[in-house]
């Protein structure tokens, strides 16, 4: 449910900055960016300092917060997740969707609701994943070690902007497989007018691989270093 509303958010905003005859079209990436970042902190109040990240729960395993038996059936749970999200921003954006089939490219469709790279290099835009989510598990990991109640959710939030801004250029900064995949699927499934291919390939080597080695390094990195743990 946690990854569901996350992805309610974030794949909503960019229907709602992109979308024909939406209230806040053309709001542009500051807007998009805030939004998944207050949804982040929103979702993570509402249903704890969960892991709505398979990536998180790779580090966690790692770390022996959590048991490897609960590795598959958490990140299968968030990518469902993704794709019930995702499902309900269609639902939600139909009529948009419709008149927007002649005027918005299909590619930009497909890019509402997963990531794509501004400019196509593979082992480039593996590294930035790789790199923004070594960022974003090592900085989540030191938050936790504050024990200021609700300053995970907040700081998480503010660590998503930042990252957002400083890092997402390249990429859109996934991050996680669950945010990037379920979306891919509900794509893939959705009865989207002139629908574009949905990039299989991009989609599993850059969000889906890349992020499970990035939180792998942060998780050895902070316990190494810092002995977070």
């Amino acid at each position: 449910m946690g990854t569901a509303l996350m992805i309610i958010f974030g794949v909503g905003v960019h229907c709602s900055s992109v979308l024909k005859g939406t209230k806040y079209r053309g709001s542009g990436h500051i807007f998009a960016i805030t939004t998944w970042g207050f949804g982040i902190s929103i979702a993570l109040f509402i249903f704890g300092n969960v892991c709505i990240n398979p990536a998180m729960v790779l580090a966690q395993c790692l770390l022996g917060n959590l048991p490897w038996s609960s590795f598959i059936p958490y990140s299968v749970a968030e990518v469902l997740g993704g794709v019930i999200g995702s499902v309900i921003v269609y639902i939600m954006y139909a009529d948009h969707f419709k008149v927007s089939a002649d005027e918005i490219s299909p590619i930009t469709i497909r890019n509402l609701f997963c990531t794509a790279p501004a400019v196509r290099n593979l082992p480039r835009n593996f590294f930035v994943e790789f790199f923004d989510t070594f960022i974003f598990i090592s900085g989540i990991l030191a938050i936790s070690e504050v024990k200021t109640p609700g300053i995970v959710p907040i700081g998480v939030g503010l660590l998503v902007w930042a990252i957002g801004m400083g890092l997402g250029g390249p990429t859109g900064f996934a991050m996680n497989l669950a945010r990037d995949m379920g979306p891919r699927i509900a794509h893939a499934l959705l009865p989207l007018p002139n629908k574009a291919d949905s990039d299989w390939t991009y989609g599993i080597i850059v969000p889906g691989i890349a992020p499970f080695v990035g939180a792998a390094c942060a998780a050895w990195f902070m316990h190494g270093f810092f002995g977070i743990g």
